[in-house]
């Protein structure tokens, strides 16, 4: 695994557990000596992820749309910065330079970013953050919206060691979609 896409807020969060959470991930992705491909941003979550891994001499890539880049929102100090012309070219090339993808706490545009990728996914579940998520996950498994397959695509843990590892350990598994009569 080459580099790793983590969505997470432009805000820090109201809690100090979401910045140290950062911090470890940073540090976790430059012991397995995994680049970090992210939004490009230079405040909240984003940012404090994207300095620690600088500091620790990790590779950062940032995907940033103009509109961001015009409002001074782009972190200059990157390994390299993309500036793209729109959202859907941002999660393009972003899926394009990553193995694999994490979303730590944010709000609608980690979960728009993070969902429907045929490449591993993780939820950094940080002080129970995801845990409502999940628990709806599970839910539509129970009401058969969701196939038991396609729910565990989605990995899930607790502390960023833990994921990076299962991420790597992830293999591919092909699920057929119920579009048969007999089995809806």
């Amino acid at each position: 695994m080459k580099r790793i896409c983590v969505f997470c807020g432009s805000s820090p969060g109201s809690r100090p557990e979401y910045r140290h959470a950062a911090q470890e991930m940073a540090a976790e992705l430059v012991r397995r000596n995994i680049g970090l491909v992210y939004g490009g941003g230079n405040v909240g979550l984003m940012g404090e992820l994207a300095d620690a891994v600088l500091k620790a001499d990790g590779e950062v890539q940032g995907v940033i749309p103009e509109h961001l880049m015009a409002r001074e929102v782009g972190h200059k100090g990157l390994t390299k910065l993309h500036v793209v012309r729109s959202m859907h070219e941002r999660k393009a090339l972003m899926a394009d330079l990553s193995d694999a993808f994490v979303a730590m706490p944010g709000g609608f545009g980690t979960l728009e970013e993070f969902c429907l990728h045929a490449k591993p996914c993780g939820l950094l579940n940080t002080v129970e953050y995801y845990s409502p998520l999940l628990r709806m996950f599970d839910h539509a498994v129970e009401e058969r919206f969701l196939k038991p397959g396609n729910r565990a695509l989605v990995l899930a843990r607790d502390q960023p060691a833990e994921l990076v590892q299962a991420l790597e350990e992830w293999r591919s598994t092909h699920i057929e979609k119920w579009l048969d009569r007999e089995t809806r």
